[in-house]
């Protein structure tokens, strides 16, 4: 069967079934069984499909239309510029965050610094500014085994060496180290959260989405732990759900911090708060 016809036939089952990037999922799934570039699909649409290929593609559109996400079907999800692997132990690295590098890249400057990213995941935030600054020194922390193994074989993938991570629980294991920059993507979905029944945050990690006091617990215990962390004049960033920003705000001021302020992602959605550490 022809590529385009695959296509064709495989975002109409996608659509039904409730895709809301049906032709994208669909691209994405037969580029990765064929090991080509989406471009190369629209270049070479003529071109036949052989049939244990066309039954791989079967399989992972299935898996898709009942709602399994894309970057766990391949793999892979690009977030900064970079080619991450992926695992069902992590979340799915979004667009949204990249406001959080984005505002830590702003803040510090290119010289040697000491960053600190809490609960690493697939290490996305952590890649993304050690990519950025040779110079800074990134620690990423995770509590989850798999998490720290995936994160450390992305960085050797993509031969980013001044980023290392290791099992901690929050600063668990992070005894008498400081940062001049610590920034995390906690939980912060409350346990009763709509968004836990919808798209792809079905099929991720809920520990690493869920938190209790309405969402907001792990980020009043990041704000009041990270102070004994940071460097006089360190920054704290924190990410957290468009309709918590004024609390994390309230709880910044209220642990003593500086120069409090929200920054916007590219939505417009308050997404990042941050504070800085003034003696």
């Amino acid at each position: 069967m022809r590529i385009d016809r695959l296509l064709v036939e495989a975002t109409a089952r996608l659509a039904a079934a409730g895709s809301p990037t049906p032709r994208l999922d669909a691209e994405v799934l037969l580029g990765h069984v064929l090991g080509r570039e989406r471009s190369w699909l629209y270049t070479w649409n003529d071109h036949g499909v052989e049939g244990f290929l066309r039954a791989r593609f079967a399989a992972l559109i299935a898996a898709r239309v009942v709602g399994e996400p894309v970057a766990y079907l391949t793999g892979e999800r690009e977030f900064w510029g970079l080619a991450l692997a992926t695992h069902a132990a992590t979340l799915i690295p979004r667009p949204d965050t990249e406001c959080l590098v984005e505002t830590a890249l702003a803040l510090r400057p290119a010289t040697a610094q000491r960053v600190l990213d809490l609960g690493t995941g697939s290490g996305a935030i952590a890649l993304a500014l050690a990519s950025e600054r040779p110079a800074w020194r990134v620690t990423g922390v995770d509590r989850i085994i798999e998490a720290v193994t995936l994160a450390s074989a992305n960085a050797r993938r993509l031969g980013i060496a001044n980023a290392d991570f290791q099992v901690s629980d929050w600063f668990a294991a992070l005894t008498d180290q400081r940062f001049e920059l610590i920034v995390a993507n906690p939980p912060y979905l409350a346990e009763d959260d709509p968004h836990l029944a919808l798209g792809d945050v079905r099929f991720e990690p809920r520990s690493a989405l869920v938190a209790g006091g309405e969402g907001l617990a792990d980020l009043h215990y990041l704000i009041g732990a990270a102070r004994h962390y940071l460097e006089t004049e360190g920054w704290l960033l924190l990410e957290h759900g468009m309709a918590q920003g004024e609390a994390v705000r309230e709880a910044l001021n209220q642990a003593g911090y500086g120069a409090v302020a929200t920054r916007l992602d590219l939505a417009g959605r308050p997404r990042v708060s941050l504070g800085r550490r003034d003696d």
